[in-house]
């Protein structure tokens, strides 16, 4: 069976994703409330899994939220918090109730997080899961046996376009390809420039690529990314214009910038759609595709 998701990715349309965040507890109501809000306007949610290693709801239990409500869900899978047999029985028991789509992650290191005495398991990478899943595709599990009914998931990955250099990126980017992602969701991208040679690269290839597009909510924020988080990197034009609004307004300017970018690459087809991170600000993803023109 194909997900509805996948569909969309093969019908050539531009597609979009955005992210649901699992709150830290058991108190699901503004969750319930972002997959109410998205779900008639994205072809799919992203759940994410114990971002930047804060402990949160799980994933899992967020996708079968956005299924319960008639939304797609991607599940997204970090290899940081288990090994490779609660992967797999994860894995079963996500497809065994509808979950059909999975964005394969290493996951960031532990010590970035709120549990700092956590061990760390990396029992596999992202690309090894990758692998695990065409495995349990075809009926096996990572030790050689048999299985009583396989998985057949819409699987996925990141790449980071924006690397320095980007010649590791690129060979991973083809290794996630041979090993079985139909899809990848790149970091953010705020340089049309440097993304337009990516793609001349990832063309090449037949995996679909959305183009990450993190919201700036602030001056200050573009400046913390540019400088402290890998792989993001914020034209000084944008931090400037950030910079030229009253602090009120600046996430009215962060919009107008998400949804111009978003515009652009759709007019110039540059890659098959964009996947939206708010980043705690999901209310206002309805805002950028408005004035994206979507």
């Amino acid at each position: 069976m194909v997900s509805r998701f996948k569909e969309a990715l093969n019908s050539g349309k531009f597609v979009i994703t955005s992210e649901v965040a699992p709150p830290k507890g058991t108190n699901l109501e503004k969750m319930f409330h972002h997959i109410e809000l998205l779900k008639d306007k994205v072809d799919a949610m992203n759940v994410t899994d114990h971002q930047s290693s804060v402990m949160r709801y799980p994933s899992l239990g967020g996708c079968l939220a956005v299924k319960e409500r008639g939304g797609e869900a991607i599940m997204q899978m970090t290899c940081r918090d288990r090994n490779r047999m609660a992967l797999e029985a994860d894995l079963l028991f996500a497809y065994s109730r509808g979950i059909e789509n999975v964005l394969c992650l290493t996951g960031d290191a532990v010590p970035v997080g709120d549990h700092k005495e956590a061990k760390g398991v990396f029992d596999l990478d992202s690309l090894q899961l990758l692998k695990a899943i065409k495995q349990l595709t075809a009926g096996e599990d990572l030790g050689g046996n048999k299985l009583e009914g396989a998985v057949e998931f819409c699987a996925g990955a990141i790449v980071t376009p924006e690397a320095q250099p980007i010649e590791p990126q690129l060979i991973k980017f083809e290794k996630k390809v041979e090993a079985g992602a139909e899809f990848f969701q790149t970091q953010a991208i705020y340089d049309l420039d440097n993304f337009r040679k990516f793609m001349e690269y990832a063309r090449k290839l037949k995996a679909k690529v959305l183009a990450g597009i993190v919201l700036l909510s602030s001056a200050r924020m573009a400046k913390y990314m540019t400088e402290n988080v890998p792989g993001i990197f914020v034209p000084k034009n944008l931090i400037d214009e950030l910079s030229a609004v009253p602090k009120e307004n600046m996430l009215a300017k962060g919009i107008e910038i998400a949804g111009r970018t978003i515009a652009a690459l759709k007019k110039e087809a540059l890659c098959d759609g964009v996947h939206i991170m708010a980043i705690g600000k999901e209310e206002v993803v309805p805002d950028i595709l408005a004035a994206a023109g979507l």
